[in-house]
């Protein structure tokens, strides 16, 4: 987490830097370049090609490439591809000058003999920090959790704090909160930097230490400890095993990129994508990575096509009943899908598991029964002008009043089920809801069809 205000972007030379890098002009580049924030760094890196990357390997050192490093957002064969660029030695002792989340991620993107290469090379105090990162579970606090933080004991000083605070402070990843353990390595309680300044020397670490600090365990799933960490508005929370032992901290920019893996996650499953694409992938990647959704869809719909198949004999005898199809599969796909995003985003924030679920299910309840009166209404008005038919203005709105109020609950139901069998509720996506509530609105449609025969012949 930097702690300066580097210039913003709109201020930097673009066509100076690139005119230094193709003159091999080291000390304008350097001048320029490292006067930038690292974002911005990583933004003009990314654009460049091999050719002028590998002149910038010359002119920056493992260390100052580093901080570029962690702020690069690229796909992961192009993590790989970087760091083919390099030799193998800078790029490990780059790896070794960044934090060690940052590094863990990178390896995480690579094959595993790649990342054992890497490991070999590298200083083995960081290499030894890396690996432990390595071994905890993907998606847990212990996965996303750095190890460079600042710890002391309670039955110190301020002074002596102050000191190991000035020391450690380049390598920690923030000096905002620093911790306090016993002489078991044990989370006792925490202190503001604040804290520090404003008492006096002499004072005692135990007489200004907060004990009730909040932490997660190392075990805990990354979504539930950016949930906490935004609730609480911290700008880092330590994590703790089973025996309160310090292990780690996770920062608030770390919360940062789960809060948007998430979200591109839970996004990539309601348009039922297997994950987001990026603009750069070719045509036939991205058709790979949608087809088998597409196919799921694809047999579902035969099935509402088979049942609309079963009142063939219904639709002989009143064809204008084909007409409304669309507009009562329509409808119920879309309040479906609205109750849906209701549903699941209550659950991914967790005000659901704050509330009453019940409460969700008869609100959504109420609503479908708001929303299929209005339109019920209005939709058998609008047809029996069309038509001059009453009967089927009748069929029509009573129709949509029942596929709304059952879509309704469906889109709520099925997500806090699927949370209940502890499967992720966003796999409800809208097409699994639309083509279901397709299902169903031909069955209730055709259904009031057969009772209204009568009439309509």
């Amino acid at each position: 987490m930097p702690d300066m205000q580097e210039r913003p972007s709109e201020q930097y030379n673009r066509e100076l830097l690139l005119q230094s890098l193709q003159n091999e002009d080291l000390d304008v580049f350097r001048e320029e370049f490292l006067d930038l924030h690292p974002y911005d760094q990583a933004s003009f890196f990314k654009e460049l090609e091999e050719e002028a990357r590998s002149v910038i390997y010359q002119f920056l050192s493992p260390e100052e490439m580093a901080g570029l490093f962690e702020n690069l957002e690229v796909d992961e064969e192009e993590y790989k591809d970087v760091l083919a660029e390099m030799n193998p030695s800078y790029a490990a002792d780059m790896l070794s000058n960044m934090y060690a989340d940052d590094a863990v991620d990178v390896l995480n993107e690579l094959d595993k003999d790649q990342a054992a290469s890497y490991l070999t090379i590298m200083d083995s105090d960081a290499a030894q920090e890396i690996k432990d990162l390595l071994h905890y579970e993907e998606y847990t606090a212990g996965s996303i959790m750095t190890t460079e933080f600042i710890s002391i004991s309670a039955n110190q000083t301020v002074r002596s704090a102050m000191y190991i605070l000035k020391n450690e402070a380049p390598r920690a990843e923030t000096i905002y909160y620093v911790y306090v353990v016993d002489e078991d390595k044990k989370l006792a309680g925490v202190i503001s930097l604040r804290d520090l300044i404003v008492n006096d020397d002499d004072t005692m670490i135990a007489e200004i230490t907060n004990d009730r600090v909040v932490s997660v365990s190392v075990g805990e799933d990354q979504e539930d400890v950016a949930r906490k960490i935004k609730d609480y508005n911290f700008l880092a929370l330590p994590v703790v095993d089973f025996q309160n032992h310090l292990l780690g901290i996770i920062t608030v920019d770390d919360v940062m990129d789960v809060m948007e893996e998430e979200a591109s996650d839970d996004y990539s499953k309601l348009a039922a994508v297997s994950d987001m694409d990026t603009l750069d992938r070719s045509p036939f990647a991205a058709a790979r990575k949608r087809l088998p959704w597409l196919i799921i869809l694809l047999f579902l719909g035969m099935m509402t096509a088979s049942l609309i198949g079963r009142f063939e004999e219904t639709l002989s005898k009143v064809s204008i009943l084909a007409v409304f199809i669309p507009l009562i599969a329509g409808m119920a796909g879309n309040t479906g899908t609205q109750a849906l995003a209701v549903a699941v985003r209550g659950i991914a924030t967790g005000d659901l598991e704050r509330e009453n679920k019940s409460k969700l299910i008869f609100r959504e309840a109420g609503t479908g029964v708001i929303t299929g009166t209005i339109c019920g209404i209005l939709v058998s008005l609008a047809v029996w002008l069309w038509h001059g038919d009453i009967y089927l203005g009748l069929l029509v709105g009573i129709s949509i009043f029942s596929t709304l109020i059952v879509a309704t609950l469906a889109g709520a139901l099925v997500p806090l089920i699927m949370h209940r069998m502890k499967i992720d509720p966003a796999v409800a996506s809208g097409p699994f809801i639309t083509t279901i509530n397709d299902i169903i609105s031909i069955l209730i449609y055709f259904g009031m069809a057969t009772l209204f025969m009568s009439y309509l012949i």
